[in-house]
């Protein structure tokens, strides 16, 4: 098939050489415009138009999609179907409608859940134990159009919204080749889409990542691992920003012999150390505390149970497991001391 691709990050490069490799005749990569990274603000290609480029594909870079002289452009190339994969504009109902196929979009999620920008991360944010990716016949609603093929993905326990990112790619890809091989054949029943049981996907943003340590120690994990490796999640310690990378929420209680640890440690009052009541238990210290310091690993308070802090990140220094952090720079950080 001749096919108009839109795409623009790495999510979406996979796909694009699925379907170069399959034999269809990719006659445009459609992406967005090139944007200064880095401290020398050196312009830098979006992954599709790197990949586009590595196969001689034409590439084409509209700021605003919906503008007249785009519509005009695409006719050009006379296509059978447009395929869409996290492009990041909304398409007008003339290019919606300009193929014969119309517009297959390939989404990461089991439609109808998580429409949206990030359903990847929003799946392992709310403990989603199955995922996966849908093809779409696209219209003008927020990935509400007719569901074609789906794929399941079962999630690892400690999976990460980087790991089921690749896991996504990898599925969409070979999805998004089952369906335009059905779609050419005749071969497709489209569904309509029901309401959506779960929120909207929404974009992230670095301010996510600022840990709520009122929140539960599950929820905390969760978010831990749906943010990386981007925005990613931290803390405040002392003078510094303290990059969570890895957790476990811990079922087990603290016991009263490390309440009485943590006193001795730390060089407050009990009153001060407990907002001026001192704890018939550790569980009544504040969310955020540091309840224990290991060799490996140190253990926080927060508003329901309790969380291993395994893996982070201080200024200045790669990412590195706690104990790592512990015989370093971390070396003074000691139970009592409160994250926020």
């Amino acid at each position: 098939m001749k096919i108009i691709f839109m795409g623009t990050p790495e999510l979406s490069v996979g796909t694009l050489e699925a379907l170069y490799d399959a034999g269809h005749e990719i006659v445009l990569a459609v992406t967005q415009p090139d944007k200064p990274k880095g401290r020398g603000g050196k312009m830098q290609y979006t992954p599709v138009k790197e990949a586009a480029l590595t196969r001689g594909i034409p590439v084409y870079q509209p700021v605003r999609i919906r503008a007249a002289e785009c519509i005009e452009e695409l006719k050009k190339y006379d296509a059978d179907v447009m395929v869409v994969i996290a492009f990041g504009q909304i398409l007008p109902k003339e290019i919606l409608e300009m193929t014969p196929y119309g517009c297959i979009n390939v989404h990461a999620s089991l439609l109808p859940k998580y429409r949206g920008a990030a359903p990847i991360q929003w799946a392992v944010i709310d403990g989603e134990e199955v995922s996966g990716v849908t093809t779409m016949q696209m219209d003008e609603g927020l990935d509400t159009g007719d569901i074609l093929l789906k794929e399941e993905i079962v999630l690892d326990k400690k999976e990460t919204g980087g790991s089921l990112h690749d896991k996504i790619a990898r599925a969409g890809a070979s999805l998004c080749v089952k369906t335009l091989e059905a779609l050419e054949k005749g071969e497709l029943a489209p569904e309509k889409q029901g309401e959506s049981p779960t929120a909207y996907a929404r974009m992230l943003d670095k301010s996510m990542g600022n840990i709520d340590w009122n929140a539960s120690a599950v929820s905390i994990e969760r978010l831990i691992r749906g943010l990386n490796p981007w925005p990613s999640t931290y803390t405040h310690w002392q003078d510094k920003i303290m990059k969570i990378w890895a957790a476990e929420p811990l079922e087990q209680k603290v016991s009263d012999s490390s309440a009485e640890s943590l006193e001795e440690k730390n060089s407050g009052s009990p009153a001060e150390l407990f907002h001026g009541k001192k704890p018939d238990t550790v569980e009544e210290a504040a969310p955020g505390t540091i309840l224990k310091v290991t060799k490996d690993s140190f253990t926080v308070q927060t508003g329901k149970g309790l969380l291993k802090i395994t893996e982070l990140q201080v200024p200045g220094k790669k990412r590195m497991d706690t104990g790592a952090f512990l015989r370093g720079s971390g070396s003074s950080l000691c139970p009592g001391e409160i994250l926020f």
